[in-house]
Parts: structure tokens; sequence; C-alpha cells
């Protein structure tokens, strides 16, 4: 049970595909804008990446090696057509703000990436467990972003105001400001990480000094 739990976990925190793996920085950088984008983004990568991490370990040993990423591909991009029109028909302001970037989810570095790492070589339920995991934090990754550059580039958030607009940098709406807002929260995780580790080290050498004294 353990196992199952860690493999949803890890795209949370220890993999977490934008602030660790740097994976997706495409969609990252370009769909941003607000926090609004950054969701609807996030949820429809989820999408494709749990259905197709889940046919392809289903069909893994249907496809011969010499064409294994060609039929991973074609997977990708049944599942990403499907939540197209989806959005086409159901969000269309969403589907007309994501623009070229919803099609792009085929060459996501992130998608490919797992169906070759994780559901070419594991069971059905565990390549369902991990593209929840990785899209889900994909998602959290992608709204955060958006939140920052919303709030420091137009005074709000999911498109209420918590500030004053005029005291807003139009930079942060801009492109630049998705570099800016990325290496900001990239920062603020490694800081928290390394004081995390120095916190486990210094318990454990305490540990060791109490048991060497006794």
């Amino acid at each position: 049970m353990k196992k199952k739990i860690k493999i949803f976990l890890n795209g949370f925190i220890n993999e977490n595909p934008i602030l660790v793996l740097l994976l997706g920085m495409c969609p990252t950088l370009g769909t941003t804008s607000s926090a609004f984008n950054g969701m609807g983004m996030g949820l429809a990568t989820t999408f494709v990446l749990l259905c197709s991490n889940v046919v392809i370990s289903i069909i893994k040993k249907l496809i011969p090696d010499t064409v294994r990423i060609p039929g991973f591909i074609v997977v990708i991009a049944a599942f990403t057509t499907i939540v197209q029109m989806l959005l086409e028909a159901y969000v269309p302001p969403l589907y007309a703000s994501l623009g070229i970037f919803l099609p792009l989810i085929v060459v996501n570095c992130l998608v490919l990436g797992r169906a070759e790492a994780f559901a070419a070589k594991n069971s059905v339920f565990d390549s369902a467990l991990d593209g929840l995991g990785m899209g889900l934090g994909f998602t959290i990754s992608l709204t955060l972003v958006g939140m920052v550059r919303e709030v420091l580039g137009s005074g709000m958030i999911f498109g209420m105001e918590v500030m004053p607009s005029q005291y807003g940098a139009l930079v942060f709406i801009l492109a630049p400001g998705a570099f800016i807002a990325l290496g900001f929260i990239i920062g603020v995780k490694n800081s928290i990480d390394r004081r995390s580790r120095a916190r486990a080290v210094a318990k454990a050498n305490a540990g060791k000094a109490v048991e060497s004294a006794n």
C-alpha cells in the first residue's frame, strides 16, 4: 500500500514535473498568465496523461519495440484531440485562451516521458496512479505560477481583485514575468528542501550522539 501511495505522491513534491524535473516548460511559460489558464492547462494535461498511461500500459506488449514511440504518440494524440474537442464544446473561453498550447500537449515531454519511463514498464493500476499524481502535481505548479503572475501583474487571483490594479507590474503578465515567477518559486522550494534536509541530518546526528553517550 505504501508503494502505491508513494507512486501517487511522487509527482507532487519529490518528482514534481515543473519544480524538480523541469518538464513541460513550454506550457508553463506560455499559459500561466492567469491562475485560471494555468489550472485549465494542467487539468487538460492530467486527463491526457492519465488516459494515455492506462492505455499504453494495457497495450505495451502488443506494440513492437521498433515502432514503440510512434505508437505512444498516436495514443497521446487521440486523447489530446478528445480533450481539445471537449474544451471547445463546453469551455470555449478557456479553449480560446489556451490556443495552440492545447494541441501541443501531444509533444509535451512530460506525457511522452511518463509513457516511456513508467507506463511501458508497470501495471495498469500503477500507471494510472503515476499519471494522476504527475498530472495533479503539474496542475498545482501551473496554477501556482499563474497565481503569482496574476497577483503581481494585475492585482487579481482567479479574476478577483486582491489589491489595486495600479500596483501591478505589466512584466509579470508578459513572457519575461513567467521566467521570473517560475525562478522565484523554484528558489523558494529549493530553500525549503535544504532546510528540511539540514533538520533531518541534525536530528540524526543528535540521535547518534545520545546512543554514543549511553
